[in-house]
């Protein structure tokens, strides 16, 4: 995948103010040993060896090379440059598919400097109310020259289109150019109603997106995996179209974090936040509602909270430190008590837990080594496929991106890091997207999503895990990590 360049050293400051006579409308022709320069009105010369020709001083700077480079003081001298138009030095960095060119502006008062932005297949002309010059050539960098200032234009590489835009900056005052060089947007066909799409859109950066696209009616989405292994995706489902990552996992243990049911039994139980589920049809993405109780060995049914939906008695199903100080802990095998410990304890995989406060004297009673406490879920509404993951990024044509809801630390690289994402979404006439994105924040995805027309979108896991299959290859990134759980696409 190609990369974008974002912190520049420009490398290329160019010469003091010294510009080809063409390019400011100079005409050059030698007569009796001088150079006559001339363009309307306005005529000097040059004598090789003696200097400048009154009315101009002959020791300011002779022209330079083939072709005949001016110095600014002369230009200002012989009237081709008004003496009233600031300069402004230009600098340029090019960098695989950025151009980047700024203008260090003089000090003092300066006209007002327009930001704009756009997207063009061909030329891209700028203007700048300030004398500029470039004798350093850049390939496709032009200027033109008038009284007012410098217009500046560049030609795209031959098969791009790009993006750019212009805006000001203070303390120094600079003036900046960002242009971005990407490929057209491709399609390939993956079977009847389903394509791969890979496109840029702009944040303003170009941010690269990479989706299966698979017209209603046209697809079947499984759950695919098995809890407590990391495998790469194609294992999980040989015979899918497409497969996209799934939701998040202990890295340590491979137990994945949040609700994943599939044929309608719950895989893993509930973490907090939201959910992708489906029956069949067109998903839908929320924090699920659900209720959760144990059952203890005299038959009784108790309400529980489970992960970061604490209560009185809370259900504990992933590994790490659970509990807090003033609780008991019932860690279970199964459906098999193993022990019961004072707060915090460190839960192992393939158990779960149970905290009630240490002084409720009829728990430890009803609990011991040995003893049965069996733990259930259930979903309103209950569905068939779900697998949970978060933040909700798009909802009912809304942006929905709220990660603080969802109990997300807003400044944890989990929401923070700009990386790579991966998404599913959805419009409003059944189309299924799986996608995946160079990095960014889901933030920014959420926003890009909506603009490109999703009804609803949510993110899955993000990062390294963030990979995307189609037609039996890795379309995105360049390298594969093995996972816990995915999505499967069928044509149907």
């Amino acid at each position: 995948m190609r990369r974008f360049f974002f912190a520049f050293s420009f490398l290329f400051l160019l010469a003091w103010a010294q510009v080809p006579a063409a390019w400011l409308g100079l005409s050059v022709r030698e007569q009796d040993g001088a150079l006559v320069f001339e363009k309307g009105d306005i005529r000097f010369s040059y004598l090789p060896g003696l200097g400048w020709a009154d009315p101009l001083d002959p020791t300011l700077p002779p022209p330079v090379g083939k072709d005949y480079l001016l110095d600014e003081a002369v230009l200002r001298a012989a009237g081709v440059i008004p003496a009233d138009l600031p300069a402004a030095r230009l600098r340029y960095r090019l960098a695989g598919d950025r151009l980047r060119l700024v203008l260090d502006l003089p000090a003092g008062p300066l006209p007002e400097l327009p930001r704009a932005e756009g997207e063009s297949p061909g030329w891209f002309t700028f203007y700048a109310p300030f004398f500029v010059a470039n004798p350093a050539r850049l390939p496709g960098l032009g200027f033109r020259y008038d009284d007012h200032g410098t217009e500046i234009s560049y030609l795209a590489p031959a098969g791009r289109v790009y993006r750019w835009r212009v805006f000001p900056l203070s303390a120094p005052a600079r003036y900046v150019m960002d242009a971005y060089f990407v490929p057209p947007p491709s399609e390939r066909r993956l079977a009847p109603g389903i394509k791969l799409r890979r496109e840029y859109v702009w944040t303003p950066e170009p941010l690269l997106l990479v989706r299966v696209v698979a017209d209603p009616g046209r697809w079947r989405l499984e759950p695919v995996g098995t809890p407590g292994k990391r495998q790469f995706l194609p294992q999980m489902a040989p015979q899918a179209l497409a497969i996209l990552n799934g939701g998040y996992y202990d890295p340590k243990t491979a137990t994945p974090v949040g609700l994943w049911v599939r044929d309608g039994v719950p895989l893993s139980y509930p973490y907090g936040r939201s959910a992708l589920m489906w029956d069949g049809s067109l998903p839908q993405a929320a924090v699920p509602r659900f209720k959760a109780w144990v059952r203890t060995p005299d038959g009784k049914v108790h309400p529980v909270g489970i992960n970061r939906w604490p209560a009185r008695l809370t259900a504990h199903t992933l590994p790490g430190k659970v509990g807090r100080k003033g609780e008991n802990v019932v860690v279970v095998e199964g459906d098999t008590v193993v022990h019961t410990y004072q707060a915090p304890v460190e839960l192992g995989a393939g158990r779960w837990a149970l905290t009630y406060p240490a002084d409720d004297a009829s728990w430890a009673a009803q609990v011991h080594p040995g003893s049965r406490l069996s733990l259930y879920v259930s979903l309103d509404p209950p569905v068939r496929y779900a697998l949970e993951a978060g933040p909700l990024l798009v909802q009912g044509g809304r942006l929905a991106y709220a990660p603080d809801a969802e109990r997300f630390d807003k400044n944890s690289p989990q929401i923070a890091k700009v990386t790579n994402q991966a998404a599913v979404a959805w419009t409003h006439e059944g189309q299924l997207w799986l996608l995946t994105s160079g990095p960014t924040t889901p933030g920014v995805l959420a926003e890009q999503l909506l603009g490109l027309g999703a009804w609803g979108a949510i993110r899955m896991d993000a990062g390294g895990s963030a990979q995307l299959y189609a037609g039996g290859e890795l379309v995105f990134p360049e390298r594969a990590r093995a996972v816990v759980n995915g999505l499967a696409l069928y044509p149907r």
